[in-house]
């Protein structure tokens, strides 16, 4: 049982100094009156797609940066860096999640006097990075209909600690057979203090919901 009491002190060690280093960013953040919304899922929910849609829609009304997580490749950044917003990538070399120290050094990049809003589209997975506080605002979690009724059952912690979620390919729900009213009702009952929105990023339905909610929070500041 030893070894198994030195991994446990291991992690939360880890996770202490994370969140030291969480608290630098949110502090920074804060100094500038920046949002930051940390958007996760698993791959292929739509989070890259939701991002070319909101800078290209919003890039007159806000001044949005995203830092862009991936374990390997440039090309979710180079999508995103056509739509006219600073864009940085973080490469994880493996590593399942960001960390808040990850985040501190693509700050470096930035001029946050010139920013609104900061999105961070975390690596694609629900696990790892449930536990990794980046100093963000704002937690927005997408499931999209082609998952399964059950994904936020299966993944409820990701899902307890959303602040949004985004119910995703909307248009795609009747071809792929999806049973909506499952999946709404087991997101409320994960996550029942998030606010809850049903878009698609191709056809445009229910982005207004997703725009409205980040105007709001802006003016709020």
């Amino acid at each position: 049982m030893e070894p198994r009491r030195w991994i446990v002190e291991v992690n939360q060690a880890l996770l202490g100094k994370n969140a030291e280093l969480a608290m630098r960013n949110r502090e920074r953040f804060h100094q500038h009156g920046l949002l930051v919304a940390n958007i996760l899922s698993v791959p292929g929910s739509g989070k890259t797609a939701l991002l070319e849609r909101t800078l290209s829609d919003l890039r007159d009304e806000m001044r949005i940066g995203v830092q862009v997580g991936d374990l390997q490749t440039d090309n979710d950044a180079r999508r995103l860096s056509d739509r006219g917003a600073p864009v940085v990538q973080i490469v994880t070399g493996g590593c399942c999640h960001l960390d808040a120290s990850m985040i501190a050094q693509a700050n470096e990049k930035f001029d946050f006097d010139q920013l609104d809003l900061l999105i961070i589209e975390n690596v694609g997975n629900l696990v790892c990075t449930a536990s990794y506080d980046l100093g963000e605002d704002l937690r927005v979690v997408l499931v999209s209909v082609t998952e399964g009724e059950d994904k936020p059952l299966k993944y409820p912690v990701i899902f307890r600690k959303a602040d949004v979620v985004l119910l995703t390919k909307i248009d795609l729900a009747e071809a792929v057979g999806a049973d909506l009213a499952a999946l709404r009702e087991n997101i409320r009952r994960t996550a029942p203090s998030a606010t809850i929105a049903e878009l698609s990023a191709r056809s445009g339905q229910g982005l207004d919901a997703w725009y409205d909610f980040l105007r709001t929070r802006l003016q709020t500041k």
